[in-house]
């Protein structure tokens, strides 16, 4: 009975060994930047996160043999308040594993974390220092430091668009990662919210990222379709027509700040899926978005084809 007893937990504990994720912390302990120094911690429940009290990432690495070189920073979303970890996060990474690209689902701090001295940079912050923790381990990873992504989910989108379209530098710690670039050099965007601009915006991502009173100058910075350049990545989009809780003109209205500034983009706008586009499972013509992004990624030469040995 012993022995049985022994082999049974001898299982379980190599089973959940095995689906273990690495997870990275972001900052040094103690040095968080823009912090007050509050002693909190994590709250997680029903599978979303509502307070991220360590920001860090968990890894998932492909195969030797399958690793393409690329690697993405996944957001996700959760209209600024939490953080829907599964769904946005650790489905997709496990996708993006199977094309052979390291994935990496970032725990961010979210704004109305009482700890945040500046609430909307919070996020941003934890953003760029992703990005530069993966370009110091690139050679590490087997990762190409040209071909870093970053993809986001309703406000984890706009978080992937803020990254993308924001250079200032709010980052920066005086330490060894700083030399390292935090720009992603690709974007995915699932029904992301773009705007803070009232007539489209999310109202909860305003509220939750700006306050209760933003100023017109903080709508407009945040307002990422009126920060893309010729220098904004190379993006991909898929949004639904029925969305009813981030209006698609979102998806519209970054998509045409794109093309006016010659960024390569691809858009697709599905008649069903809502604001529940996910991994697998999506209504009609929606359940093609997946095959549609591979196709983009291998079209962008994101994904390199694996070198013979």
């Amino acid at each position: 009975m012993k022995r049985i007893v022994s082999l049974i937990v001898f299982v379980l504990v190599s089973f959940s060994i095995s689906y273990a994720q690495e997870f990275i912390p972001l900052w040094e302990k103690g040095k968080i930047p823009n912090s007050k120094g509050m002693h909190l911690t994590d709250s997680i429940a029903n599978e979303r996160i509502y307070r991220v009290a360590t920001p860090g990432m968990y890894v998932f690495l492909p195969g030797k043999q399958e690793n393409k070189g690329a690697a993405v920073v996944i957001c996700p979303g959760g209209g600024y308040e939490r953080l829907a970890y599964v769904i946005s996060g650790l489905q997709l990474a496990k996708w993006f594993n199977t094309m052979g690209i390291s994935a990496f689902v970032l725990n961010y701090r979210l704004p109305n974390y009482a700890d945040l001295k500046q609430r909307e940079i919070g996020p941003l912050q934890d953003a760029q220092r992703a990005i530069r923790v993966i370009r110091a381990n690139a050679a590490q990873w087997g990762i190409d430091p040209n071909k870093i992504g970053v993809m986001g989910s309703s406000s984890g989108g706009h978080l992937a668009t803020t990254l993308g379209t924001h250079p200032e530098d709010v980052s920066a710690v005086k330490d060894s990662l700083d030399k390292f670039a935090f720009n992603p050099n690709f974007m995915i965007l699932v029904s992301p919210v773009v705007t803070m601009d009232q007539k489209y915006a999310h109202k909860g991502s305003v509220k939750n990222l700006l306050g209760e009173h933003p100023t017109n100058q903080q709508i407009a910075e945040y307002s990422n379709e009126l920060q893309v350049t010729a220098k904004t990545p190379p993006t991909f989009i898929v949004d639904a027509e029925n969305d009813k809780t981030v209006n698609p003109m979102n998806s519209l209205l970054f998509y045409q700040a794109l093309l006016n500034n010659s960024v390569p983009v691809s858009f697709h706008v599905f008649p069903q899926g809502a604001h529940a586009i996910a991994l697998r499972n999506n209504p009609g013509s929606t359940e093609l978005w997946t095959g549609l992004c591979e196709a983009w990624l291998n079209e962008m030469n994101i994904i390199a084809p694996i070198k013979a040995k």
